[in-house]
């Protein structure tokens, strides 16, 4: 009898217990339904972090508060077991409310009569932090309620993101990520055991524990974590007691401002996210901007600067400086002069070179005239206000000469130029959208410091240039621009360029690293350029004013080169360990000889004046360009009388004449070709027995005040050099007067020179006009 009425007595509470649980759970359901859980609608600060996952900058949100996102694999396991084992041990295992823990907290409450430990579980802590209420019990169920709910929606790891990233930690922050930067300035990724322990902590009373408040409540209230910690047997004696001995940060740093400029750009380029993964190397980034701030103060008011380093082989932008000092407003800080378009000055002659190069024009040592010349009315001048003369593609670009840049884009065509360029990706803003305006090589145009960079990594990278990458979501765009034998010798034709003076940056150097370099100048000194090309990088420096105003003295190889080379030979660009890049199979060095360009031979020996080395591409060596728009062979032939050397045609009534063959040099070239230096390759002059005499020389400006052949001498006893007045007759321009080889001064229409001669014996004398008319005479100046 005693068995079948126990059988029904559990039956009967079993039955009610189940009726009971069925309405607890409708009820639940009802409830759920009728009143949802509030949404997480705090929004996160958007933040732009560097390529370690540190804040460059942070943007509050509305209320201004520093909250960034976290996931549980951006925090240290080190953090979650502090966390976990002080706050609840059980949170894996409990549904949300864990009721020991309540009666526990209850009990001790009446027994002690203050609270001795709570009863709040992680969910529940969210619960109230998604919803808070008022301090009493109905405000208590109302959190246990939502804590049901919250484990009824979320996974218990989804529930603890949530309070990874909504968790007060005194001030304005909320999230463990943004605490752990603003007091230990450094990603929860990397905490120590004592940093977990106090940022595990720190949310019980966010402000009694701020470290950098109350930095011994703070250790009390850490080292309870530690205590707790070795207790439980979680973490070892040693690291226990090493955890004891670190001493609590007592920093807070809550708004970083790194590379501020890039941040303002991708936050307003990506809106719609909180967190904007960069590839900038922040401690690059922070040594460039303390470099910048120290090198710009040698600098005038006004006067701004701006840095962007580029890694060749990914196109990521590892540092950008927009301004040299953000916070400066004298300096126009707020102004981002990496993307505000400027004219770039000479930076543009490299990709005209190459382009050359590619279209099998000219080779690294072709000949080019550094002479007057009138394009149609447009008259460069070198931006020294010299003249060179004859000079080699290498040392036309080492040395950024005007004249012979505008020549070589007149021949390959400025709209050939401006195609090849946006191939690369480097768009050029013309005035008036004139295509054929030779003036572009020399910065008649408008472009910014990060498409510069952009293209001259085609340099870097075996003629391929790449799409610059700021952002971790950002796909590898690149594109085939130039033959990577070109690449190589235009690279190390920039390499070979004698270095400008620099200046003291204050920073520990490696020495001189070898870098292929390009400075350039805007018109009237308002834009100061240099791009360096290393085996991994790419680095571009301006300094200017941005308000465009005039900067005089102030040139890309006084001004940004010097900058240029700081950041280079510095410690702050780790090397890559991949080896140097190799020398093209197909680019090898031959002998050529000017003035015909072409390869020299032993049996044309008599036609080549000077030898020179030259890096060809495929064996191919292009002869020299014609300088005008015919194209002409300057080997030629003539015909010379063997008993007196001279030169003869059929007029002279001569029997035995013979044949001789001679390379010309560009006819704008002859005045600059000193006669007795290459006195066996001049063509000889007509022999007196010919109707028709004449020195070769059909100018239309002739040399007057000396006659050809005299003998000058000073007066007796006299110290003042002996002297001439020169003119230049039949001259309707500018003429350029070069004697002995080198420009000696320059006389306008109808002017006349005097000119003191210093050195003795045989004296060369030539003129040349922008029209390429020449004329020349020998003199004597005697002892």
């Amino acid at each position: 009898m005693r068995l079948p009425k126990l059988k029904k007595i559990f039956f009967k509470i079993t039955k009610y217990l189940t009726i009971l649980i069925a309405v607890l759970f409708s009820t639940f359901i009802i409830c759920n339904y009728l009143f949802p859980i509030p949404k997480n609608n705090r929004h996160f600060s958007t933040v732009v972090l560097a390529d370690d996952g540190r804040p460059l900058r942070a943007f509050a949100d509305e209320n201004g508060v520093w909250r960034y996102p976290a996931t549980l694999n951006d925090v240290s396991p080190r953090y979650i077991e502090a966390l976990i084992n002080y706050e609840d041990r059980w949170f894996y295992h409990h549904p949300g409310v864990n009721p020991l823990a309540m009666i526990r907290a209850t009990w001790q409450m009446i027994r002690y009569r203050k609270l001795i430990s709570g009863g709040s579980t992680i969910t529940m802590q969210v619960a109230r932090l998604l919803d808070p209420h008022e301090r009493n019990l109905p405000g208590k169920l109302k959190q246990m309620f939502r804590a049901l709910q919250l484990e009824w929606k979320y996974s218990k790891d989804e529930i603890l993101t949530i309070y990874l990233n909504i968790a007060p930690f005194g001030g304005p922050i909320e999230g463990v990520q943004a605490a752990s930067y603003s007091y230990l300035g450094k990603p929860a990724k990397q905490l120590t055991h004592s940093e977990a322990a106090l940022l595990a902590v720190l949310p019980q009373s966010p402000t009694r524990f701020r470290p950098d408040l109350h930095p011994e409540r703070a250790t009390r209230a850490r080292n309870k974590v530690i205590a707790r910690m070795g207790e439980f047997k979680i973490w070892s004696q040693e690291t226990v007691k090493d955890a004891f001995m670190e001493k609590v940060p007592t920093t807070f740093f809550p708004k970083p401002i790194i590379s501020p400029l890039l941040s303002r750009r991708l936050t307003q380029e990506n809106s719609s996210k909180r967190a904007i993964r960069t590839y900038i190397n922040y401690e690059l980034q922070r040594n460039l901007e303390i470099l910048l701030q120290n090198y710009i103060n040698q600098f005038p008011a006004k006067t701004s600067a701006a840095i962007i380093v580029v890694d060749n082989d990914k196109y990521q932008v590892k540092a950008y400086l927009g301004s040299a000092d953000f916070g400066n407003d004298t300096r126009f800080g707020h102004v981002d002069m990496v993307s505000s378009e400027r004219s770039p000055g000479s930076t543009l002659k490299p990709f005209l070179y190459a382009f050359a190069m590619d279209e099998g024009m000219i080779h690294s040592e072709s000949l080019m005239a550094d002479v007057p010349f009138n394009f149609n009315g447009y008259r460069p001048l070198n931006f020294s206000n010299t003249i060179n003369g004859p000079i080699s593609v290498s040392e036309a670009l080492q040395k950024s000469l005007n004249i012979p840049s505008v020549f070589l884009l007149n021949k390959l065509t400025p709209r050939i130029f401006l195609d090849r360029m946006l191939n690369s990706g480097l768009k050029l803003n013309i005035p008036g959208d004139n295509r054929d305006n030779l003036a572009i090589i020399l910065g008649g145009c408008s472009t910014n410091l990060e498409s510069l960079v952009s293209s001259y990594t085609m340099f870097g990278n075996k003629g391929v240039a790449g799409k610059l990458r700021y952002t971790k979501n950002s796909e590898k765009i690149e594109k085939k621009t130039i033959s990577a034998e070109t690449a190589w010798i235009i690279k190390d034709i920039l390499r070979k360029g004698n270095r400008t003076g620099e200046r003291d940056s204050g920073i520990l150097k490696r020495g001189n690293r070898s870098v292929a370099w390009k400075t350039g100048t805007s018109y009237g000194f308002r834009d100061a350029w240099a791009i360096g090309v290393t085996d991994d990088y790419t680095i571009g420096v301006w300094v200017g004013r941005p308000d465009n105003t005039p900067s005089p003295g102030q040139y890309g190889a006084v001004s940004a080169a010097p900058l240029l080379f700081n950041i280079v030979d510095s410690q702050l660009l780790a090397p890559s360990w991949k080896p140097p890049q190799k020398r093209p199979e197909n680019v090898t060095e031959k002998e050529i000889c000017w003035p015909l360009g072409t390869t020299y031979k032993e049996s044309e020996k008599h036609l080549c004046h000077q030898k020179r080395k030259a890096w060809v591409i495929n064996d191919v060596t292009p002869p020299t360009l014609t300088t005008d728009n015919k194209n002409y062979s300057l080997k030629a032939n003539i015909w010379i009388n063997p008993e007196t050397g001279k030169r003869v045609d059929r007029t002279c009534g001569i029997e035995k004449i013979i044949k001789k063959e001679v390379a010309l040099w560009p006819s704008p070239l002859r005045p600059w070709i000193n006669t007795h230096t290459f006195a066996s390759q001049q063509i000889p002059e007509y022999d007196p027995s010919c109707k028709k005499i004449s020195s070769g020389n059909y100018s239309s400006i002739k040399i007057h005040g000396l006659q050809p052949d005299s003998i000058l001498k000073k007066a007796n006893n006299s110290n003042i050099p002996v002297s001439a007045t020169l003119h230049a007759a039949g001259a309707e321009d500018e003429v350029f007067w070069i004697i002995n080889g080198e420009l000696a001064f320059k006389t306008q229409k109808d002017s006349r020179h005097v000119y003191h001669f210093n050195k003795k014996g045989k004296n060369h004398i030539a003129i040349v006009d922008s029209f390429g008319n020449y004329d020349s005479i020998n003199i004597d100046v005697a002892d």
